[in-house]
This record gives structure tokens, sequence and C-alpha cells, in this order.
């Protein structure tokens, strides 16, 4: 049986913990587990097979931390784990998946890895893997949905091998970068994986919310392969406080809330998974669902079409706008990014991008211009071009599944932007027109619609990711116009089509266009338009779109309506401009508008006192935010980036006047064996940003290395990450040194796979879930 049928045949099995039973089987502290492919293949073989004995239908290869970032020829690793796990396989009917981790690096832009070189990373492992004997491909452990669509698309375009895609949430059920577990499903299933799910975490019974909320997001197989709990350590060991019966019954039941594989990760045992299997054999397999969402995501979170209303801006779209214009062909992205936020604030669900001129290389530029804006809102973007390259360039960077604008009925057209579709996932506008022109009736529209539909079949895209435009035509030139939209507009709905429009073309050539668009925009609403592009700043028409809300019985109790009434009724909001401050600056994550802020600041005020008064409030204000879920890791550290930028400014005047600030001397680094400095990177930021000297030694750094930089730079805290569980040991030991050697420095720990009770057991004085903890620790010390 092909693999991918065999993940819809029945309730499979996937095996265990890789990295924690080799430690059992002598991976020494420090090691990475792939080495043992070489240095110990017996010892891989035999993890391998007492899962397939214990009744794993899936064995992942020793691949998880092998990539071309950690090795210049991973080739010899990759084969080697290969053939560990097909010679412990044998004749039996057990698929082997190549396992591929996460980089361990933040991708641009907020770390130092592009999207392409992580994408050139995953596709040699990828085909590495392939060529060795993978039957799929297991993506897991991701924390960041910019590398797993990375990863993703690596997958489907070096190896025609199925692929399951599993992410890591945290506490709060979200993604390191902000992703929600409805964001992650829509973007996997708009990318065409085989399977989606959850890896890691804090053990199967955390895991439920997770599970239902990934469970309404995709119809796509399930798969869910907890941790054994988060580790302690007893005797100098990391130990997991699960057995196998209580680990196997907690997954177990997952089952019934739509799961069709299950597994374990860190700390579970063969043992674990010979108990889960006897469990789950004769369970049913839950059906799939057949949500069939209309759906488009960002990097945080999705927006579903259909329901309700959405708001499509239209601000960012140079036809008709001298400034807009203006600032394009000067590469004025900063006043691009100033539209963005406007129209966020003012209510804006999607915001359309167009920066198509006759003298501007659209393609580079659409690109950049997506990437600025995810940089300042995490509002889902359409991306709007009739270039097929720009629109290839930019749905392949953008962070989520995009609303493209736009498909129409002439087959040039449709052979050329439905492959992009299928490639890269999106939700596609499709305009009723074709190559006669746009049909003077319903009936012609409709017939183009019609078509568009069996096209996109034929490329595998059903008529949930399309959304049908009806185009408004101008009234002053046909009297008729707007009632054969509206009419189109009806007719669509009645076969269950979603639809939307761009409002404001209805009125061209005429006076008073505000009061004709709203009107125009009601009838559509009450004919069952979808989404309207639109201009959110406008009050009429954001009027008529809360007025009709409310009176349709949308608007529960009024609340958005008279929130909305409230705003109208505030002189300031009609005649102020929006405030344009350094704290606005870095809230919003500009950096070089902070730049420019602080310097005409420094006519005005000392360093200090900017520092003070709006560096250091705004900083603990967004990690207030950040700390109640309503700011998200990107927006945090392109604050912080912007108040490094303005801390830049004030450092060169402070020594020019011969004072600078510093907090005090930090060394960081990722513990020995560990490569992964995502964690690491993000301390390293947000402390300087709080205006502390940061020493940033790396990752597999030594606990010998970390102990002398800590003597040499006469350190007051040394900060110590670690992501995988292996090299937990190797911290352990770094604690010891340090407290040997360096008995004064105050040492604080962090990662994904610690707890504060293993901090304190280690000696750690401190233990620190994230950045913000550890600027809270500083300062408190600060203090003393």
């Amino acid at each position: 049986m092909h693999t991918s049928r065999l993940i819809q045949s029945r309730i499979l099995c996937l095996d265990g913990g890789t990295g924690t039973e080799l430690q059992k089987r002598g991976l020494p502290p420090g090691m990475p587990p792939e080495q043992m492919n070489l240095n110990a293949p017996e010892a891989v073989v035999d993890l391998h097979r007492a899962y397939i004995e214990a009744g794993a239908d899936i064995i992942t290869a020793n691949t998880f931390g092998v990539n071309p970032l950690k090795y210049a020829d991973p080739a010899p690793l990759i084969r080697a784990a290969l053939a560990c796990a097909k010679e412990a396989r044998g004749d039996r009917d057990v698929r082997i998946a190549l396992d591929i981790g996460p980089l361990g690096k933040l991708l641009a832009p907020l770390g130092n890895l592009s999207f392409e070189e992580a994408y050139r990373a995953f596709a040699e492992t990828v085909r590495l893997g392939a060529e060795a004997g993978a039957d799929l491909i297991l993506i897991e452990t991701v924390t960041d949905t910019y590398e797993l669509k990375a990863a993703v698309l690596a997958a489907k375009e070096n190896a025609p091998l199925p692929i399951i895609a599993t992410v890591s949430p945290d506490g709060r059920d979200k993604l390191l970068t902000g992703a929600d577990m409805t964001a992650v499903g829509v973007l996997l299933e708009g990318l065409g994986v085989d399977a989606v799910g959850i890896n890691c975490g804090r053990g199967p019974a955390a895991l439920t919310e997770a599970v239902r909320t990934l469970r309404a997001a995709t119809d796509l197989p399930l798969a869910v392969n907890p941790n054994a709990c988060l580790p302690i350590i007893e005797d100098g060991k990391t130990v997991y406080p699960i057995g196998p019966e209580e680990f196997a019954r907690l997954t177990a039941e997952l089952i019934p809330l739509g799961v069709q594989m299950v597994g374990g990760c860190c700390g579970t045992t063969p043992d674990m998974i010979r108990a889960l299997a006897g469990l789950v054999r004769n369970m049913d397999l839950p059906p799939l669902p057949s949500h069939r969402h209309t759906a488009v995501s960002s990097y945080t979170h999705a927006h579903l079409l259909g329901d309700l209303p959405t708001l499509i801006g239209e601000r960012i779209n140079p036809t008709g706008k001298k400034k807009l214009k203006e600032a394009l062909r000067s590469h004025d992205l900063s006043y691009v990014e100033e539209l963005a936020l406007s129209q966020e604030d003012s209510g804006a669900h999607i915001l359309d991008v167009n920066v198509g001129l006759p003298d501007v290389d659209e393609p580079a530029l659409l690109a950049e211009t997506v990437c600025r804006i995810q940089a300042v809102t995490d509002l889902p973007l359409q991306i709007d071009s009739a270039s097929p390259e720009a629109l290839e360039r930019a749905m392949r960077i953008y962070n989520g599944k995009p609303l493209v604008n736009s498909v129409n009925g002439k087959a040039e057209v449709m052979a050329r932007v439905f492959p992009l579709v299928k490639r890269y996932g999106g939700v596609v506008i499709a305009l009723t027109l074709d190559e006669q022109g746009v049909p003077d009736t319903v009936e012609g529209r409709v017939a183009i619609a019609e078509r568009i539909l069996g096209v996109a079949e034929s490329y595998g895209i059903l008529p949930h990711e399309l959304i049908f435009d009806p185009l408004a035509m101008a009234v002053s030139a046909d009297h008729l116009a707007a009632a054969v939209t509206l009419g189109t507009l009806r007719a669509l709905r009645q076969k269950g089509l979603l639809c939307s429009l761009g409002v404001s073309n209805v009125s061209f050539g005429l006076p008073a266009r505000d009061a004709v668009n709203a009107a125009f925009y009601t009838m559509a609403l009450e004919e069952g338009l979808n989404a309207a592009i639109l201009n959110p700043a406008s009050e009429a028409m954001m009027g008529a779109y809360r007025a009709y809300r409310m009176l349709k019985g949308q608007d529960p109790r009024c609340s958005d309506y008279l929130a909305y009434a409230a705003d109208l009724s505030d002189e300031i909001r009609k005649t102020a401009a929006p405030t344009d401050t350094l704290k606005d600056a870095i809230r919003q994550g500009r950096a070089q508008r902070a730049c420019e802020l602080t310097e005409e600041m420094l006519r005005d005020c000392t360093p200090m006192a900017i520092v003070e008064e709006q560096i250091i409030p705004t900083l603990t204000e967004c990690g207030q935010r950040f700390e109640e879920g309503k700011l998200f890791l990107p927006q945090l550290l392109s604050g912080a980036e912007a108040a490094k930028s303005a801390f830049e400014v004030l450092k060169k005047q402070m020594k020019e006047g011969g004072s600078t600030q510093n907090k005090g001397v930090l060394v960081m680094a990722t513990v020995k064996g560990d490569i992964h400095d995502i964690g690491k990177n993000i301390v390293v930021t947000v402390m300087e940003s709080y205006g502390y000297r940061v020493v940033d030694l790396g990752r597999d750094v030594s606990a010998e290395a970390i102990t002398e930089a800590a003597k040499r730079e006469g350190a007051a805290m040394v900060g110590l990450s670690a992501l995988m569980t292996t090299t937990v040991p190797a911290m352990a030991q770094t604690v010891a040194m340090l407290r040997r050697e360096c008995p004064s420095v105050r040492v604080a720990v962090g990662g994904a796979v610690l707890t504060e009770e293993a901090a304190r057991q280690m000696g750690a004085d401190v233990y620190c879930p994230d950045a913000l903890a550890l600027v809270r620790y500083a300062e408190s010390q600060a203090e003393m």
C-alpha cells in the first residue's frame, strides 16, 4: 500500500524519542545523536528494532539534527541513518521517515537566515534522504511558520514523498513566532502536505485544546507525538515523570478528537510505544472532516471568509494615488508601512498589496514590500498583480496563506496563475471576464465563473479556494451597470460560491463618490457579498459596514457599532494627525523612524532622558503586552530592534559627551552539542535593547569556553540556552563549572526542554522561560 493511502487506512503508531533513548545506549553528553549513525550504528539499529517490535508502523531515521548549516557534508550521516533504519526494518511492513528538525536559526527579518537559504538547506537534506531510500518525510518540532513553509516547499519540490508536518506550541498553544493552531492548519493544508500535527510539548494531557483547534482548522489527517511530560533532574540525570501505561492512556484519549496517528517525542520509550500500540489497535479510525474552509492567514492567525463581511484595505495600490506612486519609485517603503498600519487601525481584516508601476522592477518590489509590511503588521495580505512573475515572487516568500488577486477567464492567465496557487497555497480572486472582455449580462459573467471553476478543478483547486468578483462597473457610463453586478452576485451566491467586489469602481466619474459607494456596498451586502476591497478610512463605508452588521444581527448588543460611534464623536480622531513619536516607532518596530525621531529629540532632550522617559517605558509596555498574549515574538523583536537603533544614536551622542550607559555584561551561549540559537538570539536582542552589553559566544559552546569568557569579560551574568533534551546534561556540567570557577557570577538558564525545577536541581540562579524573564531578573539584581 502506498504510504499516503496507509496514513488514511487505520490508526498508525509512530516511534518515540531518539536522543533520550540513545543516551541510554551510550550517547555521551554534548554529542549530537546523529553522530551515532557513524560512531555506534549498532546502537541506532537496536533502537529502531525496539520500536518496531513495540508496534511502530513508522520509524524515524536518526536525522533530526542533520542539515548543511550544521555539517559541511551531511551526506554520510544521512546515508548511515537510512542504512540503520533499513537494517532494523528488514522485510517487515514498516515505513521509514526522513526526520527533519528545525535549522536552529530564526529567519529574516527576525534573524539573519534568509528564506531561500533555509529552503536550500532543507532541500539538500530532502534530496539526500530520498536518494537513501526514505518512504516519507517527517518535518517536526517547528516553532516558526516561516521556517515551516521553507521546509515544506523544499520537501514538495525535491522528492516525490508524502509529507507529515508537526509543530511544537507553547503553553498558550502558540508557536514561538506567534502562530495559533488555526493558522498552522490553514497554512499546511494550503501547501498540500499529507498530514499535520503536534509534537513535543508538555505531555499528552496538555495538548487537548491544541488538537481540538487544529482539527477544526484542517481536513487533513492529524499526527500527535507528545513528550513524556517535561523532564526533571534526579541524581544528575534527566528523567521523565510518566510511565508507559499513563502515557499510552493519555495519548490514546486524543484519538476521539480526530487524530489518525500517534507516537512519542522526548522521553518516550519503546515500552511507552508498546503500551500505546496495544491501546490503539482496536480503536476506530476517526473520519476526516470536510470543513472546506475558505481561509487565508498571516504568520499569527487565520481569517475565515464566508459568514461575516470581510474588509480588504485598498490603500496600498498606486492607481490614482500620486503620493504612493512617488514613494514606490523612490523606494520609500516606510510610507507603505504607514499605510498598512493606518488601515489596520481603521479595522481592515486583510490588506491589498499592489506596487504595479511601469517603471519599477515589480517582482522584486512586490516581494520586498510584502516582507516590509509583514514586519509591522500581522494582518493577512492580498497579493495583487497582473504579473505572474511578481505573484510568484511574493507568494513564495509570504509568511502564511495569501489571498491572491487575481485570475480571470482567459486561458493564458489561468494557465499561469493556477499552478502558482497549487504550489504555494492561497485563495484566489476570480474575475468574471475573459478574452472578450466583461460581459454586459448576468448570464455571461456566470458562464465565465463556471468555466473558471472547471479549469481550477483540473489543477486540483476546489471551489472553496476561489472567490468570484462579479465586477463593479461605472454607472456613469452605463446606468444598468450596478444592476448587472448585483444580479451576478446574487446568482453566484445562489450557487454556493463566495464573492468579493472592488466597490469604488461603481462611482467612477461621479461627484460625492463616498455616498454612492456606501449605498452600493450596502446593496451588495444584502445580496450576500463576502468581501469588499475598500478604503477603511472612509467614514461612509465603515458606517455602512458597522450599521449593516448590527441590523443583520451580527453585532450582539450593538457593541461594535457603539464603539465605532463613540470614536466618530471624538473630535481628536476627526482632526488630529496620527501620532508619530519615538514610542510609536518602537511599538511598530520601525527602526529607521526610531533613529530619525531620536536625532530630532536630542535637540531638546538629554540622552538619558530619552532612555528613561521614552525607550525603557515603551519596552516595558511591549513586554507586558507580550506576556498577556496581545503581542507576539515578531513584534517584540522588531520593537527591540527599533529600540536598539535609538540606543545607537544615543550612545554616539553620549560618547561624544564623555559618558556612556552600560548596565552590565552578560555572556550568552547555547551549550555544547546544541546547535539551536533561536532562544539565545532573542535574549541577545532584547537585553541589548535594555542597555546591557552582551557577549554572544554562539552555539555548541563548551563549558570551558563559557567559563573563560565570563572571567575575561568580567561578566555579572551568564545565560545558557538548550533546546535539545540530550544537551541538558551539558548545561548542568557548565553550571557546575561556573559555580566552581566564577562563584560570583549569576547563572540564568532557559530553553524549551527546561523547567524551573530542573534549573534549581542543576544549581542555576534562575530559570528564564523567555527573554523578558531574564530582563526582569537582571534589573532586580541591579537594584540590590
